[in-house]
């Protein structure tokens, strides 16, 4: 079976170098910059919320007295930047699966721009003008026949595509080990630190039934990522690097657009650093232990504030079994949904108990790109949030957990960030 992975080459922004001309000041022998220079404004991301600079505590409650011993409270500085307001949901990641399954498809039917066209990668652009026939015996569905599970893998004689090649292939750039090793400092060529990654991109969608053993599961396996019923609630099954694929797709996507309308293409959508997500889980209430504020989990009507297992053997009391819509309970004061409950949250960041003893004050951001060959411990990554099947001790704003980066649950999902180019959206006049 032909097996086809489609490569995505990061964009880096380069700035453009302009000859000497009046423009440039030659004629006049004055420094005046160089004019003609791109119009800048402030962006909005659809789906996120502008969260501005600030300063707050990190770390646990005092009333958690045996975390507070090794995470000890630090005040911290995070630089302003956009945060989706609710989870990432089935349907928006459907639209990422269903990307890597179109551009598949374009490319076993040779449908490119021009046969001799070719992006910066070195890869012949594909045609997204071109309508694919799925219908059942036409031209293009048999071209595209090997998409589909065949033979003995066939359940009940049904057409269903084999998830298995939906491949995702991304490079991304070491920043942090290109400065510890530059070439002025007499090292390594900017190729060693250009990595390519490969994922599949599907959800794990059997997660419903491996992460809870003698429970009867199998109606979520079977219907919870495609049915419409569910595309408002927060994908699951998407392993960390799944998640990480799917913040440099949507650099991608945002980057094609930008490109393709004489645009300003701006900085990388990511997940976000753990205290990056502290801060916005609070709120702008620097101490709470909850982004509604606190103390309690319930409002004054004695209603439950977020989605959660709030007693032993009890989901269903905060009117969800498993997961619910997003956006299902109130905001915090910054505007984001969900930043407690319904499904816990990958962060960028590596899991290591001491990492407040050594973190930075100013964006403390601690990354590891975990080889094959690694310990476990070193796959760590921080989950923040809580989820419906936790407890309320994992819906505090403070309250760190991992899990292991290549392993997909069914309590588990992610939302984006994107670092706000400038010192506040006050620089920026609305239009």
């Amino acid at each position: 079976m032909k097996k086809i992975v489609l490569t995505f080459a990061f964009a880096f922004i380069i700035a453009g170098i302009y000859g000497c001309s009046n423009k440039s000041g030659q004629a006049n022998g004055q420094l005046t910059g160089v004019s003609d220079r791109p119009d800048w404004g402030a962006i909005n991301p659809y789906g996120m919320l502008y969260i501005p600079s600030g300063t707050f505590h990190i770390g646990q409650s005092d009333q958690d007295i045996n975390n507070t011993m090794t995470q000890r409270s630090k005040a911290i500085s995070i630089q302003g930047f956009y945060m989706d307001d609710t989870e990432i949901t089935n349907n928006e990641y459907r639209q990422f699966v269903n990307w890597i399954r179109d551009s598949i498809a374009l490319t076993m039917l040779d449908a490119y721009v021009e046969s001799d066209t070719e992006d910066a990668s070195g890869q012949k652009v594909l045609d997204w003008t071109y309508q694919i026939d799925w219908t059942p015996g036409s031209e293009d569905a048999e071209a595209l026949s090997s998409l589909y599970y065949s033979g003995d893998d066939q359940f009940w004689g049904q057409k269903e595509l084999d998830t298995r090649q939906l491949q995702f292939v991304y490079e991304w750039y070491d920043w942090k080990a290109a400065a510890a090793n530059n070439k002025v400092r007499g090292g390594k060529g900017r190729s060693e630190f250009i990595h390519k990654d490969k994922t599949g991109v599907y959800p794990d969608t059997l997660c419903w039934i491996a992460d809870f053993s003698y429970s009867y599961n199998e109606p979520m396996a079977r219907n919870y990522f495609w049915h419409p019923a569910f595309d408002d609630y927060p994908v699951v099954g998407v392993n960390w690097k799944q998640a990480t694929a799917f913040c440099y797709w949507r650099t991608k996507l945002w980057n094609d657009f930008a490109r393709n309308n004489g645009q300003t293409m701006g900085e990388t959508f990511r997940l976000p650093f753990e205290h990056e997500w502290e801060y916005a889980s609070r709120g702008g209430l620097d101490n709470s232990p909850y982004p509604w504020g606190g103390p309690y989990i319930r409002n004054d009507k004695g209603c439950l504030l977020a989605n959660f297992k709030p007693g032993r053997g009890d989901y269903p009391s905060d009117g969800g079994q498993y997961t619910v819509k997003v956006a299902s309970y109130h905001p915090n004061d910054f505007g984001l949904y969900d930043m407690s409950g319904n499904v816990a949250e990958w962060t960028s960041s590596a899991y290591y108990e001491n990492a407040y003893s050594f973190i930075h004050d100013l964006n403390p951001d601690i990354r590891y790109d975990a080889k094959e060959e690694d310990a476990v411990t070193l796959k760590r990554k921080v989950l923040r949030g809580g989820s419906w099947k936790d407890v309320g001790y994992y819906l505090q704003t403070g309250t760190r957990h991992w899990e292991y980066q290549d392993t997909a649950k069914s309590y588990i999902g992610f939302r984006t960030t994107l670092t706000f180019l400038g010192r506040s959206m006050g620089d920026f006049k609305s239009n």
